[in-house]
């Protein structure tokens, strides 16, 4: 391995996450033969194959599997030198690596723009995903912080609470239930529903409200994303139960309502998490000081939304 280049560490490290020659050289901005020639000489300085072709698909051999993981430390530890150096400096630089649910989109750029004023040498790469995908990755140890709203039960995971997150019942505004008071669950439990996918903290969390009141939901359609829900509601389809930030950029005037339900909204929060064995980088750990400050206290009680029917 003495022969290995810190480069071809790095492009053995994004073509092994992407298990494709050519999406890594997208990435990186290179020719696929460069990528292909990198990979060769790395294989070469190491003395096992690191891929393996079967069909068309590309995957890692044992050692490629091993190196992979050392890849990981090795920059793992570089970015954390780096957050050393410039901390000496006085200085706040680095990269920070978060993965969040979908729904977080409504507010989160809000909170990591202000962090990215006060620290402009703090790159952030933001990945959007549903809460299945978030746990393997916190299994898999892919990124700095995870933000979602129902963290898993584990001593392993270390929790920080940090805005809350209502679960309200939605509707078109000219729906029969629009402007009632105190609609019982029962009779929400009658509309037709448009659900997240399996999977989805939301979905989770309406299914263990109807089952506690021994209802069952009838789910007229399942779609993957918050802003295709609203539309479906718009159009009729259906009714709903989204977290209030989703309605963030609605008119008050729009086409969609807040219903009054009984044992609703279904007070919930998003939290910051992260693996208790993992130590934090410098950034990291600054990005987490700043969720816990007063600066999400005005964004938290602001969530101008749309008034309620």
């Amino acid at each position: 391995m003495k022969n290995a280049t810190l480069h071809q560490l790095k492009v053995f490290a994004v073509a092994a996450r992407h298990l494709s020659f050519t999406r890594a050289a997208e990435e990186l901005f290179l020719t696929q033969p460069t990528v292909s020639m990198q990979m060769k000489q790395l294989t070469k300085a190491v003395g096992l194959p690191l891929f393996e072709q079967i069909g068309k698909r590309l995957y890692l051999t044992d050692a490629g599997k091993h190196l992979a993981t050392t890849c990981q430390r090795i920059f793992s530890e570089l970015s954390e030198f780096e957050s050393v150096v410039a901390d000496l400096k006085g200085l706040k630089q680095g990269q920070l690596e978060i993965a969040a649910v979908s729904t977080t989109k409504y507010f989160l750029p809000r909170i990591i723009g202000p962090f990215c004023q006060r620290y402009p040498g703090v790159d952030i790469a933001l990945q959007f995903t549903n809460h299945e995908h978030i746990l393997n990755a916190l299994l898999e140890n892919q990124y700095d912080i995870y933000i979602l709203s129902l963290p898993p039960d584990s001593p392993e995971v270390v929790t920080l609470q940090i805005m809350e997150n209502p679960l309200v019942a939605i509707a078109p505004r000219e729906h029969a239930l629009a402007g009632q008071v105190k609609v019982p669950l029962e009779r929400l439990a009658q509309e037709p529903f448009i659900m997240r996918e399996v999977g989805s903290g939301t979905r989770r969390a309406i299914e263990e409200l109807f089952s506690e009141r021994g209802l069952e939901i009838s789910v007229r359609l399942e779609l993957g994303s918050n802003e295709a829900i609203k539309q479906a509601i718009v159009g009729g389809l259906g009714v709903s139960v989204l977290s209030k930030h989703t309605l963030a950029l609605e008119k008050e005037d729009g086409p969609l309502v807040v219903l009054d339900v009984e044992s609703l909204p279904i007070q919930r929060h998003w939290y910051a998490i992260y693996p208790a064995g993992k130590q934090p980088t410098i950034v990291a750990k600054t990005f987490l000081e700043f969720l816990e400050s007063d600066t999400l206290e005005p964004l938290s009680k602001a969530i101008p939304l749309i008034d309620e029917a």
